[in-house]
């Protein structure tokens, strides 16, 4: 039989290797409102306008898994077999699946970030550090799923790097006659609301978003919200979390540059196509 002394410290290193290898599933809904002032053409119909605006929402309406445990995570889109439709904006839509959609990796422990972007068949790994987010919790709670969660409030003081930020930083670049140092020299600061569960013991989140006591279940940056539909905690195949290793590694302020670029040119060969059909 074993005495009270040794059982106390195989209990505390059971204790500390289930901490160690505890891991999550979660899975998220992005559902971001659209303002159709920022595409298409100002005297389009409204059949035009419903057609617009359905692309956009499916473009715009994604679901995300994030995979981690208490010191790491990875989120990405949900990867989804899907017919072929030549009608559905390739050129929005080659750039969407490009320059926005990553694989966020993030290390609460070292407090890195790494992004794993392919932006027109090239491979990046873009660089960074955890963003800091002054967290104020205000003790309002509500119920999602099964999980109680508590609200905090904070000011998103970054851009979220997606194509309406790179059309602003482009015509940016079209009135001053001159390039930006960066899409983060926009106005950015954003009121964001999230709500975390304390059930879930992890300093994790969906996109960015990190450093409550308890993982982030919905956060609304005002057009865009993110909730979560479905967690499995320590899944019975064991998840692989680690930084993302394919791609060239570059700083964000390049990589923004990089894609400015590539949506100039793809802007101008589609003008120069649509003026050689006007000429036939």
């Amino acid at each position: 039989m074993l005495n009270k002394p040794l059982l106390i410290v195989l209990l505390l290193i059971t204790i500390g290797v289930n901490a160690q290898n505890f891991q999550g599933k979660a899975y998220y809904t992005s559902k971001t409102s659209i303002d159709l002032a920022n595409f298409g053409r100002p005297n389009m119909s409204e059949e035009q306008k419903k057609r617009m605006k359905e692309r956009l929402k499916r473009m715009f309406q994604k679901t995300f898994i994030l995979n981690f445990n208490r010191e790491a995570s990875v989120y990405k889109e949900e990867e989804k077999l899907e017919a072929p439709n030549p009608n559905q904006g390739r050129r929005f839509g080659a750039l969407l699946s490009g320059a926005v959609d990553g694989i966020i990796y993030k290390n609460i422990k070292t407090k890195e970030m790494l992004i794993a972007h392919e932006l027109f068949g090239k491979a990046f790994k873009v660089v960074d550090t955890l963003p800091k987010l002054e967290w104020k919790i205000t003790g309002e709670t509500k119920q999602i799923g099964r999980y109680l969660c508590v609200k905090a409030t904070a000011t998103k003081t970054w851009e979220d790097f997606n194509l309406l930020t790179i059309r602003r930083a482009a015509a940016s670049e079209n009135r001053e006659n001159k390039k930006k140092d960066s899409i983060a020299e926009l106005p950015m600061a954003k009121e964001i609301e999230a709500w975390y569960t304390t059930q879930i013991p992890v300093n994790q989140g969906p996109d960015k978003f990190w450093g409550l006591p308890g993982l982030i279940l919905e956060i609304s940056t005002g057009e865009t919200t993110i909730l979560c539909s479905k967690i499995v905690v320590n899944p019975k195949e064991k998840l692989t979390i680690k930084a993302p290793s394919k791609g060239k590694a570059i700083s964000q302020k390049a990589y923004e540059g990089i894609a400015i670029k590539k949506y100039q040119e793809m802007r101008a060969n589609f003008r120069r196509q649509r003026g050689g059909q006007g000429r036939r």
